[in-house]
């Protein structure tokens, strides 16, 4: 696939978020001539905003069946984000035949619409898919921002993603997260056997393939900043390595044997070093990973286990999960392994701690009452939430806007070995909108790529 572009030609952002929360924290409002409202929503029920996606309409002969495809994956986007209605295209008074037609607003305003995308495309002497499209401001009827994208035929639906992001942005004001991946573990097999290989997607499940053969185990993927490369656990003769693949060429490079990793390495923001655990002479403690020279510093020394590190997005600290103070709670350190202090204090035991992008919060993986629970906490410990609750539910991970979380869920295996399945999830930090994502097999071990590039 060719590399897509997208330009914008005019953004004002100035429309209004219509929702009712049970906690909203402090609004930003600018002082622009068009104002924008910047929302931080971390609890309650958002409304959803009710918006027009008008198929795209077809010009020299390109099928009508493309441009409705464009306009049903926008739909769908901004639909699973739980932030947006679609209005159903029965109820549509006919939309403008094209992007430069203004609509008459007053058809459209009796249906409750807030927003109207509408869309033109069609194919080059080069059969490159050229699209158009305008965001129309409903209530104020006005034009919210337009632009165009290029791409080669199987790049329609990043081409969509990328579309749904500027809608997603020009409605919120915040980072959008559509144009994004997911690599993950696929599992299939009997218990006593399993086959895992790693798998990867867009965040709406399409466009699935497999990275590895499934002849030797894999374990928790994790993208570089970059989204080309991931790190991974290869067992090879029960012997953990760590390798490196890309992404684009499907080639791999092993960094090393850890016959004493006890859980998968993540990169630092800056894409230089890898965070891990290592069990050395009866100890666990957390190293880096200089890339460059693949020399190993040490960052704890303690005569606790310490595991799941997790860099903060500027760099400068660390989230862990140990059990020094006699249970597994989570810590934060700098990032040279000083100032280790305990942010978690609730019932039960805390694991797999992950940053947010945005910095503001951690998400962590909680086993408290026989249940596993997957929350949110402030990075001082403070304002806990937990957000899904189920048999097993683990491994959380970040969108890169910090506002939608992805985990898996296991259900209990029955007495004669079956049942057990393990799917992927995705909920927003609300807590009100979670939603199975769909893999051609029983999946885990699910991490965000950053936007793509």
């Amino acid at each position: 696939m060719k590399a897509i572009r997208m330009h914008s030609t005019y953004r004002v952002k100035s429309f209004i978020l219509w929702l009712t929360a049970i906690l909203i924290l402090p609004l930003c409002l600018s002082q622009q001539a068009h104002a924008q409202l910047r929302l931080d929503i971390t609890e309650g029920q958002v409304e959803p905003i009710p918006v027009a996606i008008a198929d795209f309409t077809g010009q020299d002969g390109l099928p009508s069946a493309v441009g409705r495809e464009i306009a049903q994956i926008i739909s769908n986007d901004l639909v699973s984000s739980g932030l947006f209605k679609a209005v159903d295209q029965a109820a549509f008074i006919a939309p403008p035949e094209s992007p430069a037609i203004r609509p008459v607003f007053n058809s459209w305003t009796p249906l409750g619409i807030k927003g109207l995308l509408v869309g033109s495309a069609f194919l080059d002497e080069n059969e490159q898919l050229i699209v158009e499209f305008k965001l129309w401001d409903v209530v104020a009827q006005r034009e919210m921002t337009e632009g165009g994208g290029s791409a080669d035929k199987a790049g329609l639906r990043r081409l969509s993603h990328q579309i749904a992001d500027f809608v997603y942005e020009e409605f919120t004001g915040d980072t959008a997260y559509f144009d994004t991946q997911i690599v993950y573990v696929s599992e299939s097999g009997p218990p006593e056997a399993r086959i895992k290989r790693l798998g990867i997607m867009d965040q709406d499940g399409h466009n699935h393939r497999f990275l590895t053969s499934g002849l030797d185990l894999v374990l928790t993927p994790r993208f570089s900043p970059t989204a080309h490369e991931i790190a991974y656990l290869h067992y090879f003769k029960n012997e953990p390595n760590v390798y490196l693949l890309d992404v684009a060429t499907g080639r791999t490079e092993r960094l090393g044997a850890f016959p004493g990793m006890t859980f998968a390495p993540r990169f630092s923001p800056d894409g230089n070093q890898l965070i891990m655990s290592l069990a050395k002479d009866g100890l666990t403690d957390i190293y880096k990973m200089d890339l460059r020279t693949q020399s190993l510093s040490r960052l704890t020394q303690s005569s606790s286990i310490d595991t799941s590190p997790s860099f903060s997005p500027d760099g400068s600290k660390i989230v862990f999960n140990s059990d020094r103070g006699g249970s597994q709670q989570l810590y934060v350190m700098n990032a040279n392994g000083s100032d280790v202090r305990r942010i978690s204090y609730g019932d039960g035991k805390y694991a797999t701690p992950v940053w947010s992008p945005r910095g503001d919060i951690i998400a962590f993986t909680k086993i408290s009452g026989g249940e596993f629970y997957i929350g949110v906490m402030r990075q001082d410990g403070t304002g806990e939430r937990l957000l899904a609750r189920g048999f097993l539910v683990e491994a959380p991970t970040w969108a890169p806007n910090g506002r939608v979380l992805m985990y898996f869920k296991q259900q209990p295996t029955n007495s004669d070995g079956s049942g057990g399945a393990t799917h992927l999830y995705r909920v927003d930090i609300t807590g009100f909108n979670e939603r199975r994502v769909i893999t051609p097999a029983d999946a885990s071990d699910p991490a965000w790529s950053p936007l793509l590039q």
